[in-house]
C-alpha cells in the first residue's frame, strides 16, 4: 500500500489527533513538534516549535486536499498564535509540507477559503517545509482516547466546508 504523510500545526494537538484519526483512509497519527528551533523538542522545552500532528493516510482512499479542508474546518486559522483559550506560538496554524505539490495544494486550498468568505477572517496559516518532527512524549499520544472528558478546542464547524466546486481537484 501506498501512503502520504501531513504534518499540520493548528492548535492543542490533543484535539486534532482525536477528531483527524477518525478520518476515512487515515492509517496512522502522532502528536509532536514541528517548525522549530529545538533539537529534541519535548513539551517542556519545545522552543519556536509549534505543537502538530503527524498523519500517514491513504491516497486511494482520501486525499491530501480533503485532509486539509477537514483541518481548516476543526480549527480556526484566522487567528494568530491562538487556539480557543490556548494563546502562543506554539498553537499557531501551520502545514508543513512534504514537496512541491503538497505545497501547490495547500496553497489552493488556502486561497479557497479565503475566496468563500465563510471563514471569519484573513487565513494566517504558515505554509513552510517540512522539517524535524520530534514526537511527543507517550502521554499525549492519543490523549482525548485515554481521557475523553479532557481539555480540547477542536471541533467539526458545519458551516465552514468549501463548496463542492471549490474543492474539486
Amino acid at each position: 500500500m501506498t501512503t502520504e504523510r501531513a504534518v499540520l500545526a493548528g492548535g492543542c494537538f490533543w484535539g486534532m489527533q482525536d477528531l483527524i484519526r477518525r478520518r476515512p483512509g487515515v492509517i496512522s497519527t502522532r502528536v509532536g513538534y514541528s517548525g522549530g528551533d529545538v533539537p529534541n523538542a519535548t513539551y517542556r522545552n519545545h522552543g519556536t516549535h509549534a505543537e502538530a500532528i503527524e498523519v500517514i493516510f491513504d491516497p486511494s482512499k482520501t486525499s491530501y486536499r480533503e485532509q486539509l479542508e477537514f483541518f481548516f474546518q476543526i480549527h480556526d486559522p484566522t487567528t494568530l498564535n491562538r487556539q480557543g483559550n490556548d494563546r502562543g506560538m506554539s498553537y499557531r496554524s501551520a502545514i508543513y509540507y512534504e514537496n512541491e505539490d503538497q505545497k501547490a495544494v495547500a496553497l489552493d486550498t488556502i486561497a479557497d477559503v479565503e475566496a468563500s468568505g465563510i471563514w471569519p477572517g484573513k487565513v494566517v496559516t504558515e505554509v513552510e517545509p517540512v522539517s524535524d518532527f520530534w514526537e511527543a512524549e507517550p502521554e499525549h499520544q492519543d490523549y482525548l482516547e485515554r481521557i475523553p472528558n479532557g481539555y480540547t478546542c477542536h471541533f467539526p464547524r458545519a458551516d465552514w466546508v468549501l463548496p463542492k466546486r471549490a474543492a474539486a481537484e
